[in-house]
């Protein structure tokens, strides 16, 4: 007879500075929102002083002047230091990576995916260092030319305000995921002038529960911001819209809705391919040498190199910093030929991914504005003679293509469709904006079921829930709420020998072991114990279930319960490391029991 071997099992998670949630302190509704209103202010006055920073080093690295008064959305023309502009890139990045490397590693790429990581993985918590690093490491990187966007760092830094302040006031995690997501909201709305497309854009992509108590805080802070963004910068909307003409509804025709529909299957598929050209170079770079200066070096010799050969072509570097005046020209109809458009459409893809790719600091937002804007145009410039009645001009795909682009590459449908409403504040764009970025977002998703935000994320092993099941438990670890006493039989063993732990029912789960291997589970409260009364003899192995759903300590709550519904379990194990799980890396259970106790926890009354 095989030896019997009966253990019960305790291992606690090392986290001695975690708190139990019945001490975590949690303030009324009202209250967080005057929070917000704080964050509010001070993200819209952060957005103020980062795009004057900008302003700064843009003027020193491409005028050789020291002044703060920069307009992203007028043309400059060639920078006065000539073909030595190449190296401005490269100086600007080498000092990039220093700053990231020595202060704040999470300041490196767009900044959104840190975000989310936070929310999920950390607690909502992120240092506020990170704000002061990314607000510098981001200025310098698109003042010195770097193909980056500064919304994605005006997001990270109104979310590390947010973060922190909560920190500092020991507020509990939901209540800090909630004022984190209220910075990231008001750090887009003072950007753009979008007060709604930044609530928008907090509820879609970044908070895991949309309530009264998740929302108002959000609409709290970007109205504040928003308000700080018109007083000091001005009321106007990111672009200027002159007599964009959309035909209303009633006058929509065949040529009209075949060229609508076009644009936005292309949008669809120009957004999967910014995304996987973004992690081709994201993966790449670091395999060419593992030296991050180097890697830097090399990227941006080749941003330089673009710079100086579009001047030379055309009198602009165009695809250098943010991108406003490329999209500015083609609103205002100076930039029509559809060559050039697509020729500009290639150039920024590459020089983006290659920027991020190779260190810099700054957003995808900007970048994808820009890739729909030239991408919508030049569609519209090629297609004029095949679509004569389709009423589609260059400007007028122009803002198509970019909230095609931004929701298909985003995953931020509905923040795409509003933005560009706000910015444009013509209602005949709704019908054509809702066809093309819809189409697009659906053909993004047949080809790639990641954002440009979370595939960085799923790359860590940190899979971000693509819905939102309206509560923050979601948020929670499957080591927060496991059972971690747990009883383990070696196969073999009989019922009276496995149940002898227990003294009155069966309340533990018994994982069946052989030579280490896990070989099945037998949840809790599973009748056993009156069981082992009537037939003691029986072998554990006859009761376990088969089917294993296995998670790690560190996965969300929202994946286990997944595995739990597609297996038809009634537990997960939890181990803790990489590879497939062997007995001695459990350390603990995840019942059905303590997922109710995390779903009552969650209500307040």
């Amino acid at each position: 007879m095989p030896a019997a071997i009966v253990s019960e099992m305790a291992k606690p998670i090392a986290s001695s500075d975690r708190k139990p949630p019945s001490e975590e302190r949690r303030v009324s509704l009202l209250v967080l929102c005057g929070l917000a209103l704080v964050i509010g202010v001070m993200t819209g006055l952060g957005a103020v002083a980062f795009r004057a920073l900008i302003g700064l080093v843009h003027n020193l690295f491409y005028n050789g002047r020291l002044s703060l008064v920069y307009d992203a959305n007028v043309s400059e023309g060639a920078s006065r230091f000539g073909d030595l502009v190449l190296f401005a890139p490269i100086i600007g990045g080498l000092i990039v990576v220093f700053l990231v490397r020595r202060f704040a590693p999470e300041a490196k790429g767009h900044g959104v995916p840190e975000v989310m990581d936070a929310i999920f993985y950390k607690r909502g918590n992120i240092r506020g260092t990170v704000a002061v690093v990314k607000a510098l490491a981001s200025a310098i990187s698109i003042g010195s030319g770097a193909a980056v966007g500064r919304e994605g760092p005006i997001i990270q830094i109104g979310s590390a305000l947010g973060s922190a302040f909560s920190q500092l006031i020991g507020l509990s995690t939901r209540q800090k995921i909630t004022l984190l997501s209220a910075g990231a909201g008001a750090g887009i709305a003072a950007t753009f002038n979008t007060p709604l497309g930044g609530v928008l854009f907090a509820l879609e992509i970044l908070l895991p529960e949309v309530s009264n108590r998740t929302f108002l805080p959000v609409v709290v802070a970007t109205g504040a911001a928003t308000t700080i963004g018109r007083i000091l910068i001005g009321p106007d909307p990111a672009f200027a819209v002159p007599d964009v003409q959309f035909p209303m509804v009633a006058s929509f025709n065949i040529q009209e809705a075949v060229a609508f529909v076009a644009l936005g299957l292309i949008c669809g598929v120009a957004a999967w391919a910014f995304i996987r050209v973004l992690v081709f170079m994201e993966d790449g770079f670091p395999r060419l040498t593992q030296n991050e200066y180097v890697q830097n070096v090399l990227g941006m010799a080749v941003i330089g190199l673009m710079m100086v050969g579009l001047t030379h072509a055309f009198g602009h570097s165009y695809i250098d910093g943010v991108g406003y005046s490329v999209i500015q020209d083609i609103l205002d109809h100076r930039m029509t030929a559809a060559g050039l458009l697509a020729l500009l459409f290639a150039l920024k893809l590459v020089a983006t991914t290659v920027s991020l790719g190779c260190g810099a600091s700054g957003g995808i937002f900007s970048p994808s504005l820009y890739l729909g804007a030239t991408l919508g145009a030049a569609f519209a410039a090629a297609t004029s003679s095949i679509l004569p009645h389709s009423g589609l001009t260059p400007s007028s795909a122009a803002i198509v293509g970019m909230a095609a682009i931004v929701g298909a590459g985003t995953g931020g449908v509905m923040t795409a469709i509003v933005m560009v409403f706000e910015m444009t504040r013509d209602y005949a764009i709704i019908v054509p904006v809702i066809v093309a970025v819809a189409l697009a977002a659906g053909v993004r998703r047949a080809l790639v079921n990641e954002t440009i935000y979370t595939v960085k994320l799923r790359h860590r092993g940190h899979r971000i829930p693509k819905e939102r099941h309206i509560n923050l438990y979601l948020v929670k670890q499957a080591q927060d709420i496991m059972e971690h006493r747990f009883i383990v039989a070696r196969a073999g063993t009989t019922l009276k020998q496995a149940m002898i732990a227990e003294d009155t029912d069966d309340a533990r789960a018994i994982v069946v072991e052989r030579d280490g291997r896990i070989v099945g589970l037998i949840p809790p409260r599973s009748g056993l114990w009156a069981e082992s009364h009537t037939n003691p003899d029986l072998l554990v192995e006859r009761f376990a279930e088969r089917r294993l759903v296995i998670c790690r300590d560190e996965d969300l709550l929202s994946l286990v319960l997944a595995r739990l519904r597609r297996h038809r379990a009634g537990a997960a194990i939890v181990f803790r490391g990489r590879s497939r799980p062997r007995v001695d890396d459990i350390v603990g259970i995840v019942t059905k029991r303590v997922i109710a106790d995390a779903v009552i926890g969650s209500y307040e009354d």
